[in-house]
């Protein structure tokens, strides 16, 4: 089995489980690196950090869709929306939706560059303003857009709102009244279809490199964040 088959194989049985079975097993290392080439879906462009699984059950597409995330400890049930948008106008969208949350927020870093803690690890920064937040990111957005193992959350604790851009470099708003980020997403042009699905919902496999570990690191110490993930 090729290098790739088989980092494949590690990272879909680490997200799924460990009698989880891919497509891309059987597939030929030809046929791994076509698909894996392949970013444009029609007008939808995707970012080096993800790819759909081998057969499309998902075909990426642009639009937002509204959903509910159930907290099992607390039993709460916030309202969502989930965004897909193509690569080109992601980045700008994304400093747009955090526009609702006001001038001083708290920032969370997500990674999962560490494979062998077989999940996440959050770094959490309280009481930022918003224009030096945006400065920031905007340094990094190469590594946000194209990093399949980080995101980052952006949040308001006393509204309360959220934004996060996760690893899949999907968009989604947290919130009890959704109405501003709704708004924000009409004037990008985005069409709310409530039966769309995302990458997420099927196989799907991520990418990362040494580079982009590196520039997370920073990005860590760039936003004041204390401790390694490694």
């Amino acid at each position: 089995m090729g290098f790739l088959k088989k980092f494949f194989r590690d990272v879909f049985r680490e997200e799924m489980g460990p009698h989880a079975t891919s497509t891309f097993e059987s597939l030929s290392d030809e046929d791994l690196e076509a698909h894996m080439n392949i970013a444009r879906y029609g007008d939808f462009l995707l970012s080096d950090a993800v790819r759909p699984s081998y057969n499309l059950e998902v075909v990426p597409r642009s639009g937002f869709r509204h959903d509910v995330f159930h907290d099992e400890n607390t039993k709460v049930s916030v309202p969502v929306l989930m965004v897909s948008h193509t690569t080109e106008k992601l980045f700008e969208l994304f400093i747009d939706l955090l526009d609702p949350l006001g001038q001083n927020v708290d920032v969370v870093l997500e990674t999962s560059h560490s494979r062998h803690d077989h999940g996440h690890t959050d770094l959490y920064r309280e009481h930022i303003d918003m224009p030096v937040l945006k400065s920031t990111l905007y340094d990094y957005e190469e590594m946000l857009l194209n990093d399949g193992c980080c995101g980052v959350a952006v949040l308001n604790p006393g509204v309360p709102l959220e934004v996060q851009f996760d690893e899949h470099k999907l968009l989604i708003c947290y919130g009890s009244d959704l109405t501003a980020f709704e708004e924000v997403l009409i004037d990008h042009g985005l069409p709310c279809d409530d039966e769309m699905k995302f990458i997420t919902e099927a196989e799907h496999v991520h990418s990362s490199s040494d580079h982009f570990c590196e520039e997370f690191q920073e990005l860590r110490t760039r936003l004041g964040m204390d401790g390694s993930f490694a």
